[in-house]
């Protein structure tokens, strides 16, 4: 793991990580006439063991550019993708209109859906703050492959990461619409199972949304305050009836 450059091909650049049977690594892929930017995840011991199984289950996954064995280490190659932290992006205070929260919950919601057929543990790992990445230039979301060992999760686990990050995304704002609260307040409760159900609960509300926040968008300042208002006194209202 110290050399700096593993299989004659992949320069490391920096070592992120590293932990007792686990490292990280930043690279660039000599090879390439681009250098491209690369991702190492380096397995060893009863690490190795459990994960040669589970990168088996990746051809489907676009940045995933192969596995190898070096020395006594299972390496598990990804590109690189470009953005920054999502909490570098969306925070409290952020001034994000609405139309743009809409793009990015769709394009972060689409990768959650990407994650159903992985393992718990490398989808959980690929919900970390640190690896959904937020690139402005393209407008898009995309999830870093540091693929950090996390044990005894399950697709439940993983719903419940989305959710987090989602909700910064869409984060309550007092232009938010009743029907965009009522989608937060189902994310914070935490009912979906797993990536799939949180993917369809996202489809099942999106249009509602959009149309509130078109809706409201249409309202002069006078008329969008009253309908704001009145939308969280018949929350409230229904909150207390609920309980």
């Amino acid at each position: 793991m110290d050399a700096m450059l593993v299989r004659e091909r992949y320069k490391v650049v920096r070592v992120a990580d590293s932990r007792e049977d686990y490292a990280f690594a930043e690279a660039v892929d000599i090879l390439d006439r681009e250098m491209g930017g690369c991702l190492l995840n380096l397995y060893e011991g009863p690490l190795l063991r459990r994960y040669l199984s589970c990168f088996d289950r990746l051809e489907g996954c676009a940045a995933f550019q192969g596995m190898f064995l070096e020395g006594e280490s299972l390496v598990a190659v990804f590109q690189d993708c470009g953005g920054v932290p999502i909490d570098q992006v969306f925070y409290k205070g952020d001034r994000h209109s609405w139309e743009d929260r809409m793009h990015y919950a769709g394009q972060f919601f689409q990768q959650v859906l990407n994650l159903a057929d992985l393992p718990a543990e490398m989808a959980c790992a690929l919900l970390l703050s640190e690896n959904v990445r937020v690139d402005l230039t393209n407008r898009q979301i995309c999830l870093r492959h540091h693929m950090v060992p996390m044990e005894d999760m399950n697709p439940r686990e993983a719903a419940y990461l989305a959710g987090d990050q989602a909700f910064k995304i869409l984060r309550p704002r007092w232009s938010s619409p009743r029907e965009e609260l009522d989608f937060l307040d189902e994310l914070k409760e935490g009912r979906c199972t797993s990536p799939v159900q949180l993917y369809a609960l996202w489809r099942s509300r999106e249009e509602q949304i959009r149309t509130a926040c078109e809706a409201l968008q249409k309202k002069n300042v006078v008329r969008r305050w009253c309908s704001l208002l009145v939308g969280r006194v018949k929350r409230r209202a229904a909150r207390r009836k609920a309980r």
